[in-house]
């Protein structure tokens, strides 16, 4: 006779992430982006997905993953669909997913390594807890 284990699947969803996501009004979390090694914003976008560790953005090309780059975010208002500009955060990190696979806007994600300038991560936080956005599902 033999003995015979069985696994149940797991029930339970595990978030993975280390923070909480939000998910932003179409066109209503402006970015502007430029390489690290540039002196200028040269890129323009939107993000669709803030979270205290990165973000998910569209631009109208495509960045390599991989390339260092710095970032500025203005987070919408007490109302989703319009913008504090007293909101606007720096912060520098990496670009970790390209998706150019559909027609249209680049879809991108950067991971954050250091907010630019003092006060920017708690702009960063007051924001994401205002109430206005949407939490995302782990």
């Amino acid at each position: 006779m033999s003995a015979t284990t069985t696994h149940e699947p797991h029930t339970t969803p595990i978030n993975r992430r280390r923070h909480d996501r939000f998910t932003v009004a179409p066109m209503y979390c402006p970015i502007s982006l430029r390489l690290e090694s540039q002196d200028r914003f040269s890129f323009e976008g939107h993000a669709y997905d803030v979270s205290e560790g990165g973000v998910m953005f569209e631009l109208d090309e495509a960045i390599p993953a991989g390339t260092a780059v710095a970032m500025q975010m203005t987070l919408p208002g007490d109302h989703p669909h319009e913008l504090d500009s007293d909101r606007s955060i720096y912060v520098l990190g990496n670009i970790v997913w390209v998706d150019d696979s559909d027609p249209g806007p680049v879809r991108m994600a950067v991971t954050f390594t250091r907010f630019a300038r003092f006060g920017d991560r708690d702009r960063l936080l007051r924001g994401l807890s205002r109430g206005t956005l949407m939490r995302r599902a782990a």
